[in-house]
């Protein structure tokens, strides 16, 4: 059977496109995901028709305590978004990590505040774009990792935690889990499970009142939810003593997720840009009674690539898996 060149041209034109099409370096992402920048974020679809341009944009925030005091906190700033993207704004009361990265990545949440620990693994699994943070009035941020115990546990060093019971948070967590694993480990010769027992309390405001009640005798704590639980008087400052602070890591990281409109991608960061923690009378926002505890008046630009370095660190080291579903 004879085959002519005229034939086997256009195949061959369509094999390569075909090809080409398909190749899609994915770094450190999910195989669902391009990164042809190598920004180590999820490229934006190139299908004008699998971009995103909702209806009604949800919004959450990384459930460190009760989801409802975040929900009031939030409030004057999810008006604002509404106001600046023309579109309804629902905030979303997750109760995990998990379950929230999950809603990203089905493409149910459209903005969120992933914990400082999470932001990985919700950039490599649901495409999740961090952009910016909270911080201070000169652009400095930051909370760092305590281990903390009781006054009269008899527990005076991070050494003497040895044969003890930990509260972690998380599994998720960097200041709750993560970051206490690795450091235990490197600094102290602190083996998990060898040379003390874990357990996960779900969430910091627990691991924080369930030392100051001597329920558990250890527990590792992120600062500014300390600092936020004691503002709120559900804590007294002389109910638990720091053995260890940490470094200062990077907060919960705000983004978008990856297939939103560009259009509506610019919108969303005009909200946080432009945000006023003072409303016009000189009152502070909802937002603002909320964090104020932690020194946090804006949203500051960040680089996932080069901030939540020390994070992918510490997810290594914690032996923290980046698997996807």
């Amino acid at each position: 059977m004879n085959i002519s060149l005229k034939h086997i041209f256009p195949l061959f034109v369509l094999l390569t496109l075909s090809l080409q099409a398909e190749v899609c370096p994915h770094g450190a992402l999910s195989a669902a995901y391009c990164d042809r920048d190598g920004d180590m974020l999820a490229d934006p679809p190139t299908d004008p028709s699998k971009l995103s341009d909702p209806y009604e944009l949800v919004f959450a925030y990384s459930p460190v305590e009760d989801p409802a005091v975040y929900k009031k906190a939030w409030q004057d700033f999810i008006v604002h978004l509404s106001h600046v993207t023309g579109k309804q704004v629902t905030f979303f009361p997750f109760q995990s990590n998990v379950a929230e990265i999950e809603a990203m990545r089905i493409g149910k949440l459209h903005i969120a505040g992933f914990n400082t620990g999470s932001v990985p693994k919700a950039v490599t699994c649901a495409g999740f774009h961090p952009f910016t943070m909270m911080g201070k009035a000169d652009g400095s941020y930051g909370y760092k990792m305590e281990i903390i115990t009781y006054p009269s546990s008899g527990i005076h060093t991070v050494k003497e935690i040895r044969g003890k019971t930990i509260a972690f948070t998380a599994p998720s967590s960097n200041s709750g889990f993560k970051a206490p694993v690795a450091l235990l480990e490197e600094k102290f010769g602190l083996i998990k499970e060898r040379d003390y027992h874990a357990i996960f309390s779900g969430k910091h405001s627990n691991s924080l009142l369930s030392v100051a009640n001597h329920i558990y005798p250890v527990a590792t704590v992120a600062s500014s939810v300390r600092k936020r639980i004691t503002k709120r008087g559900l804590l007294e400052g002389k109910a638990i003593t720091t053995l260890y602070a940490s470094q200062s890591f990077p907060t919960t990281g705000f983004g978008y997720a990856y297939s939103l409109k560009p259009a509506l991608v610019a919108k969303i960061k005009e909200a946080f840009q432009t945000f006023e923690w003072y409303k016009k009378d000189g009152t502070p926002s909802s937002l603002l009674k909320e964090f104020s505890s932690s020194g946090y008046t804006q949203f500051i630009p960040v680089d996932y690539k080069n901030d939540w370095q020390v994070i992918r660190t510490i997810n290594k080291k914690s032996h923290a898996t980046r698997r996807c579903k």
